[in-house]
């Protein structure tokens, strides 16, 4: 059974840095992407950042500049780096991971179970 485990968010002042990570495991194929997303309190799940299998990354304007995305060396294993945090940063930010089933299938999203950044003084 895919799991994705986030872990390191928490409180920080505007301008802090926190970093997040997922690991995922129980997958056979190694995802086609992984990626974040983000949902505020009474406002719909949005997209922050990707990074595929071949290593290509993209952000939503909101986070470009602040935010960074890495993969260790073995594709299992997201980080979101975020820089120069801002009040409306503040979400719960879930991992995404892409995962074929089966050979030649469409990935399938999976989803972890959500981490709390607060960005406040």
């Amino acid at each position: 059974q895919v799991q994705l485990v986030e872990s390191g968010g928490g409180w920080v002042q505007p301008g802090g840095s926190l970093t997040l990570t997922c690991a995922v495991s129980g997958n056979r194929f190694n995802p086609a992407a992984m990626g974040w997303y983000r949902q505020a309190p009474g406002e719909q799940r949005q997209w922050v950042a990707t990074m595929v299998s071949g290593g290509a990354s993209n952000y939503a304007d909101s986070v470009k500049g602040r935010f960074a995305i890495s993969r260790n060396s073995a594709g299992n294993m997201i980080s979101l780096q975020m820089n120069s945090l801002k009040p409306e940063d503040t979400a719960v930010y879930y991992c995404n991971a892409a995962i074929r089933r089966r050979s030649g299938a469409t990935p399938y999203d999976y989803w972890g179970q959500g981490t709390q950044v607060t960005v406040s003084s």
